[in-house]
């Protein structure tokens, strides 16, 4: 017995040796005001990381580290998690991913609207191989597993299309997918029925993904696509996540006192339903939405084909004329021209504008004539100014609501994006936080980490406590500022001074260093 109590005795010796080590970390950040991101208020205390981890929270006055920050009369919180962006396409572009960077985005969900790379694990080796500044997880998109089986036909699948669409979405979730998400406002989602929406999602459901949803209409049907939206999510018996939760159009203004209730009843009767919404009162997108679904079926040169012929043109002008009579304006001025390979000279301006330029009358007529010519010549990415700000801080003042940029990765100087791109963060903490003060800043920081954290299943990430990934970010909230313009697009927020992502400083002092420590975030089911 004695011989027991001294082999007990002597195995105790290394737990101490390991405490001790373990007071040094590889980053210290001291004397923060620290929101752990579950929407308590600040405290004052310390964060040691270390091989890429939390590993103490509190007032720890004995570590050193090889990089102290100092981080009196700064916050610091989780890194932000953008649940709703399309990066696909521009990785390789700017594996830096500024934007993102420097309004404290440190992780990202791609994937959105129906539009995600079909092959998900060859897609999450690319990103392995090439390394981005921020965390990457992925839905696969019905859209383009449509398009895989499909192309754009405006038809029903097939017994054997439906097959292989889900054998698709199964092998998706099986490579890591967080969920299934559809663009039932894009072609060629909005030929598909719900009940092949809903057919895809049961596949995502069984690897417990999320739905998520650009709705059919978020106009003025809004009512009739929340109510499928929610409808697929309760067939499925899964998550919904309805995305870029607005009111489009003159004539909805207000109506987020309708639609926001729907969300609230659907979640007391027990739906895990959520939504999220960009801080903007203009939309971004295709310039093809304006044009009716049936002229956008099959390929490009079908489109081209159907608008050669007169009474295609003259019907899809009376289309788009009608359209704009409901919004109860005179001309295009609310479509602003974001890139358009073409004519890069058109970026920034308007429909209207544009139709002067080709020295046209200044007539409505004429200027849904240009907009069927831009189309013929491929399209264009659009900014659509038509939103209320008091529906966007109604819809701001839900709690189940996270903040997302619907953007790619910016390449600076490229085209007339949406500013959403680079101030989306900066802009809700700044104007809606400290200067109109619609939510507090523990609820702001609570939207863009733990709760979406939750949402998408990323179990590591959106709190600041012990054994989590060392996502942080450390801003002054006092001056924290998105400088991003519909005019003047390409900059960069301000007022994050530390941005850290899986433990390695990535912005120091205000400027990105170049580090690219992101990971791919996968589901495992």
């Amino acid at each position: 017995m004695h011989v027991k109590r001294m082999t007990v005795l002597f195995a105790s010796i290394p737990v101490f040796a390991i405490s001790v080590t373990a007071q040094t970390a590889d980053i210290l950040i001291k004397n923060g005001k620290i929101l752990d991101g579950a929407g308590n208020s600040w405290f004052y205390g310390d964060i040691a990381v270390q091989q890429g981890k939390i590993v103490a929270v509190g007032k720890l006055g004995k570590w050193s580290a090889g990089k102290t920050i100092d981080a009196s009369g700064l916050i610091v919180a989780p890194g932000f998690i953008d649940v709703h962006t399309h990066i696909e396409g521009d990785e390789r572009k700017n594996p830096t991913a500024d934007n993102f960077i420097y309004d404290g985005v440190t992780t990202v969900v791609t994937g959105n609207c129906g539009l995600s790379q079909v092959n998900l694990g060859q897609y999450f080796s690319m990103l392995d191989s090439l390394k981005t500044s921020i965390n990457v997880a992925s839905l696969i998109g019905h859209n383009d597993v449509r398009k895989a089986v499909m192309g754009s036909a405006n038809r029903d699948p097939s017994e054997a299309e439906m097959q292989r669409m889900e054998a698709i979405v199964e092998q998706a979730m099986k490579d890591g997918a967080v969920g299934m998400s559809t663009g039932l406002i894009y072609i060629p989602g909005t030929y598909s029925k719900t009940e092949e929406v809903v057919r895809l999602a049961k596949v995502a459901s069984r690897y417990n993904g999320v739905y998520a949803s650009h709705m059919r209409d978020e106009g003025d049907s809004v009512t009739q696509a929340i109510e499928e939206a929610l409808h697929i999510g309760r067939e499925a018996r899964m998550p919904v996540e309805i995305s870029h939760f607005k009111l489009s159009g003159q004539q909805n203004w207000g109506r987020s006192r309708e639609t926001v209730p729907m969300i609230m009843q659907a979640r007391a009767e027990g739906l895990d339903v959520t939504i999220d919404q960009y801080p903007y009162t203009a939309s971004s997108t295709s310039l093809s939405t304006l044009l009716p679904d049936w002229v956008l079926a099959d390929s490009q040169d079908s489109i081209k084909a159907r608008l050669a012929r007169p009474q295609v043109r003259k019907d899809v002008t009376a289309y788009m004329l009608r359209r704009l009579a409901k919004r109860r304006l005179k001309h295009f001025s609310y479509p602003v021209v974001a890139s358009f390979r073409a004519d890069s000279s058109f970026n920034g301006k308007s429909i209207e504008e544009v139709n002067l330029l080709k020295g046209r009358k200044h007539k409505v007529k004429e200027e849904a004539e240009t907009i069927i010519e831009m189309m013929e010549q491929g399209g264009a990415g659009m900014v659509f100014h038509g939103m209320s700000d008091d529906d966007v801080k109604n819809i701001m003042r839900y709690p189940f609501n996270m903040f997302a940029s619907d953007a790619s990765i910016r390449i600076y100087n490229s085209g007339n994006p949406h500013p959403r791109g680079y101030g989306t963060n900066a802009r809700v903490l700044g104007k809606y936080v400290r200067e109109e003060k619609v939510i507090s800043l523990e609820e702001a920081v609570r939207r863009m980490t733990s709760l979406p954290a939750q949402k998408f299943q990323l179990k590591d990430r959106g709190f600041l406590r012990e054994g989590y990934a060392a996502d942080i970010v450390i801003f002054d909230e006092r001056q924290v500022k998105d400088l991003s313009t519909y005019d003047k697009p390409h900059q960069y927020s301000t007022g994050f001074k530390y941005v850290i992502v899986n433990g390695r400083l990535t912005v120091d002092e205000g400027r990105h260093n170049g580090t690219r420590a992101g990971t791919v975030l996968k589901l495992k089911a």
